[in-house]
């Protein structure tokens, strides 16, 4: 009899030091197809988050700004799954809004900064409306736009989520999209549980701060951990998927693991194939050869 591989086999992180995850994850942006991409009826949807939770997943990745014809995945994972069970982590994010009226959903290409203080906490009781709680797990602040992280003072606007922690309506804080300089900024104004940016086998800019991340005991959580909108593959990834009997995002995944203990990861997809495919990854041990042999791909 075969065991079911559940998302605890990638082993388990303490998110901001008191909050028990497994390092397998699921990210909600695909959900409502947002930005782009084929959009899953309301019933796959929920059926897709409640198939991960089956499987060990307690560790969900959201905004309330994934949203499409109305319908954030927030929304979504509050039908799904509200009551939510004992031990899972909804993990949200705030900072961009999407037009001149500061609405909070709408084309990337409206995207513009919502850092005043009053665009911020709209924000936050956005998120925790649609979520249906009382506080947030964690509040990434996602900052700068798509052409790179950003590395401007950040201090002002952090200082905004600190104060509505010390309200009580976030447990911890995170940031995306930074660079070093800009995390370390944040450090000094409250404590930073998490970083959020691009980073994958074949986009390795971030490596020394995934490092720093690690030695920090802070998690570090890649956006785009199979290449972005179209999956990364190459010779050498099909040749070690080819070895384990696996799929290239499967190594994908599993290299992300190997690569460092503080890596939490959150595949996302809309289809519930898929996301079994993704929670068996954990399962994938890669070798000393087969790391080896991947170090080609950077």
């Amino acid at each position: 009899m075969t065991t079911q591989i559940t998302a605890a086999d990638a082993g388990n992180w303490l998110l901001g030091g008191d909050l028990s995850i497994a390092r397998m994850g699921f990210g909600a942006m695909r959900l409502p197809a947002w930005p782009q991409g084929s959009k899953p009826s309301r019933e796959q949807a929920h059926a897709v988050l409640r198939r991960a939770v089956e499987l060990g997943v307690n560790h969900l990745d959201t905004a309330a700004f994934y949203s499409t014809d109305g319908v954030s995945s927030n929304v979504l994972i509050r039908e799904a799954l509200h009551p939510y069970p004992d031990g899972l982590v909804i993990v949200t994010k705030v900072g961009p809004v999407y037009g001149p009226e500061g609405a909070i959903t709408g084309p990337m290409s409206d995207m513009r900064p919502g850092h005043h203080p009053d665009e911020l906490r709209r924000a936050v009781e956005t998120n925790l409306t649609e979520l249906g709680v009382t506080q947030l797990d964690l509040v990434n602040l996602r900052v700068g736009g798509a052409d790179g992280t950003f590395d401007d003072p950040i201090g002002p606007v952090f200082e905004v989520l600190a104060a509505l922690r010390e309200e009580g309506l976030i447990r911890h804080l995170g940031v995306s999209n930074v660079t070093p300089k800009a995390f370390a900024e944040a450090q000094k104004i409250a404590p930073v549980a998490s970083v959020q940016n691009w980073f994958n086998i074949e986009r390795q800019d971030d490596a020394e701060f995934v490092d720093l991340a690690a030695e920090q005991g802070v998690s570090y959580v890649p956006f785009f951990p199979l290449g972005g909108f179209e999956l990364a593959a190459n010779e050498a990834m099909r040749a070690v998927a080819a070895r384990h009997g696996a799929t290239v995002a499967q190594v994908s995944l599993a290299w992300l693991l190997a690569r460092s203990p503080s890596i939490l990861l959150i595949p996302g997809t809309g289809s519930a194939e898929h996301l079994e495919q993704n929670v068996a990854a954990a399962g994938l041990k890669l070798t000393e050869e087969d790391l080896a042999s991947l170090e080609t791909v950077k």
